[in-house]
């Protein structure tokens, strides 16, 4: 894998719900992410968590690190990082439900969290 190629949905990789049918939820956490500030160049660093309800697939956790890292040099702002985040996690597995929640480290002495969330059959 090339480090700077761009990241996308087909870059994540699922395998099938050991038990589908019932409602459970499952939690990455994410505590290394780096991407860069569009307007300073500067690196920026975040908690990504990821808090899902699987239906007929599972995200695979190698193929998650290796999309997460394709962030790493690219130039996108907080908001738009996590939605696209949760855009490329809900196309990759299709859950019930998806929750993504980045918690940004301290810039100029403040902090940003974004949240983002899915619901199947509801508008987004």
């Amino acid at each position: 894998m090339e480090p700077t190629a761009t990241p996308s949905a087909d870059q994540l990789e699922t395998f099938p719900n050991p038990r589908p049918g019932r409602d459970f939820t499952i939690e990455i956490v994410c505590p290394e992410f780096t991407s860069v500030c569009p307007k300073t160049g500067q690196p920026d660093f975040a908690t990504i968590t990821f808090r899902y309800t699987p239906s007929e697939t599972c995200v695979e956790l190698k193929s998650l690190k290796l999309y997460l890292q394709r962030y790493r040099s690219l130039g996108i702002f907080y908001e738009a990082v996590t939605n696209q985040l949760l855009d490329d996690f809900v196309a990759a597995c299709q859950p019930v439900r998806c929750l993504v929640v980045s918690a940004w480290t301290s810039r100029g002495g403040i902090t940003t969290n974004v949240t983002c969330s899915y619901e199947a059959g509801k508008p987004g």
